[in-house]
């Protein structure tokens, strides 16, 4: 299963990127000066081990349900250009960010291309919608009030990105 290559490719990054290199590979504002590889490159590094774990459970959860549903070649094609698409998307608040509030912004992990998954699958199991609404309102802002860097806007576009492929797909 396809599900498992990227469960097994973001840990094998994980352990073998050094942090020295998260700058470089992270989704920040050297996108914008032609580092375009960032927006594939962000979605397979993560900030710490408990990062990676949840992200790789999520993925895991939806990642067979949908694999199964769309076929390998077709989840793959969700996985990737949604994750691209939210990456895009997330590199204008990045911009935003850096031009508005001088803040520099180092984005990565897989939530936004999990969360196209779960907006995805909201479309089609319409009795799981309002909980995977709650739980990506709940995962995006619950840690900033903690005091956790989060990239709350990762997680909100692609539920978005997500949701709107899967109506578009019917």
């Amino acid at each position: 299963m396809l599900t498992f290559f990227f469960i097994f490719l973001n840990i094998l990054c994980y352990f073998l990127i050094s942090y020295d290199y998260y700058d470089l590979l992270g989704l920040n504002i050297l996108f914008f000066k032609g580092a375009y590889w960032q927006l594939l490159s962000a979605m397979f590094i993560h900030g710490n081990l408990t990062h990676l774990i949840l992200n790789m459970i999520v993925l895991f959860q939806f990642g067979r349900i949908l694999e199964t549903y769309l076929g390998s070649f077709r989840f793959s094609l969700l996985y990737l250009g949604g994750g691209l698409l939210c990456s895009l998307l997330s590199a204008f608040y990045v911009y935003f960010d850096f031009n508005y509030f001088k803040t520099s912004i180092n984005l990565v992990g897989a939530s936004g291309a999990i969360c196209v998954l779960m907006g995805f699958y909201a479309v089609f199991d319409k009795n799981s919608a309002k909980g995977l609404v709650v739980a990506i309102l709940l995962m995006s802002f619950v840690p900033l009030f903690m005091g956790i860097n989060i990239a709350w806007y990762a997680h909100i576009f692609g539920f978005i990105c997500g949701y709107i492929l899967a109506k578009l797909k019917r």
